[in-house]
């Protein structure tokens, strides 16, 4: 006989959330091993003795973790996923009948806490993988990758230079790995030259967004960091990866352990730098985090773009074989 099932929603049962979460489960097993209970002292000074309580500190950097394990950037559909997986659930400790927080909270709590809250997090949590013997310390191996800004192309605005250039001039020779003897008037004029290429073909460009008898805005052949900004995002560069579109980005710097692959530094650079640029502050930052657990830097891997002779003499002056 075949059979057919009928959903009648119950008015009233009676579950326990263990009972429907297997022994096995990820995140089941992630609730016993993971202590976050450090997370309270650490987050007391941005909360008063009066007022509703907010948000659990340690509840928030959970979903965050899910998020993160699960690829999910958008705060409202993170709150979702938690909403509807009954493991996740376990591991917040929300039942099934509880709502969990807005996503708004989660993005005005993200704001909330300093910079020294998450590095205290990520520094507490590498102990606890040492502690676990996965860190083994001796070989690093560093990568960067592009970090897409929250800015949009279309909110650049081209840079202005006046007779004395100097905060472009500054600019220019801060960023460049290489010390050079040229005068500020060929930097201004290089930056024109830079001008005149991009709107080759175009209009005339008076700084702003130019318009055509059909309302379309006029847009260069290309824009770069020489020519434009973007006004809503200062730290944001504009940066390009063959066969891709150019957009606004930031520079990730991961360094990550060979044992277990477990992340012992992590940084953020401007996206219009060099690798090699970036390997003092990647490398600084991991040693003093191994350092802290009594665990000394030997080896460095990486690819051929953080190879230049500034690098590789800083390498050799610390005695870091790479």
């Amino acid at each position: 006989m075949q059979g057919k099932k009928n959903f009648t929603p119950q008015l009233f049962v009676s579950v326990n959330l263990l009972d429907l979460v297997p022994q096995d489960n990820f995140y089941r097993k992630l609730l016993t091993e993971l202590d976050l209970h450090f997370i309270y002292k650490a987050t007391q000074k941005y909360y008063g003795k009066e007022g509703q309580s907010s948000i659990d500190p340690v509840v928030f950097f959970k979903i965050l973790l899910v998020g993160y394990l699960n690829n999910i950037n958008s705060d409202r559909n993170l709150i979702a996923f938690c909403s509807d997986s009954l493991s996740i659930r376990l591991f917040l400790g929300y039942d099934v009948h509880e709502p969990l927080p807005w996503h708004s909270t989660i993005s005005r709590t993200r704001s909330l806490y300093g910079e020294e809250v998450f590095l205290h997090l990520f520094r507490e949590v590498l102990k606890m993988c040492v502690s676990k013997d996965m860190v083994r310390g001796k070989r690093q191996a560093v990568d960067s990758v592009f970090i897409k800004a929250n800015a949009s192309m279309d909110s650049l605005v081209e840079k202005e230079v006046l007779e004395d250039a100097s905060a472009f001039v500054n600019e220019l020779e801060e960023n460049s790995e290489f010390k050079t003897t040229s005068t500020r008037k060929k930097l201004v004029e290089q930056h024109h030259a830079w001008k005149a290429e991009a709107y080759k073909g175009m209009p005339k460009a008076t700084g702003k967004d130019k318009v055509d008898e059909f309302g379309n805005i006029i847009r260069p052949k290309y824009v770069s960091n020489h020519t434009h900004y973007s006004p809503t995002d200062s730290d944001a560069r504009v940066s390009v990866k063959p066969g891709k579109a150019r957009q606004l980005n930031y520079f990730g710097q991961i360094a990550v352990d060979d044992a277990h692959h477990v992340i012992t530094g992590a940084c953020s650079d401007f996206a219009d730098r060099r690798d090699s640029q970036c390997l003092e502050q990647i490398l600084e930052l991991t040693e003093k985090n191994l350092k802290e657990n009594d665990i000394e830097l030997e080896e460095l891997l990486a690819d051929g773009g953080y190879s230049s002779g500034e690098a590789l003499a800083y390498l050799d002056k610390k005695g870091i074989n790479a």
